[in-house]
């Protein structure tokens, strides 16, 4: 999370923007907890039903991270832990596309 949070603020003022969605089996109290106690500078969703995780390609493992473009496309999927150095040159890449 501390790396995620990172990028967020790294590139936040060139448009990019970060939402965590927490797992239907995640108890919202303790979600609500989780995102106040590291007081996370994005937005947390919560999918108390699944249909997030569904819709995104059944998600079934955590963490699961997708860069999506500014058309709305997905361009990349990470299953685990992100590769940072990767991801931020793939951010640098798309915010740098009109």
């Amino acid at each position: 999370m501390p790396e995620l949070i990172a990028t967020y603020k790294k590139y936040k003022a060139r448009g990019f923007d970060t939402v965590a969605v927490a797992m239907s089996y995640d108890p919202p109290s303790y979600v609500v907890n989780f995102a106040q106690t590291r007081q996370l500078p994005f937005k947390v969703a919560i999918d108390n039903t699944g249909g997030v995780a569904k819709a995104w390609g059944d998600i079934q493992l955590t963490p699961t991270t997708f860069l999506v473009n500014k058309r709305g496309e997905i361009v990349k999927r990470y299953v685990g832990a992100p590769n940072f150095a990767e991801l931020h040159q793939l951010l640098e890449k798309l915010l740098a596309e009109s």
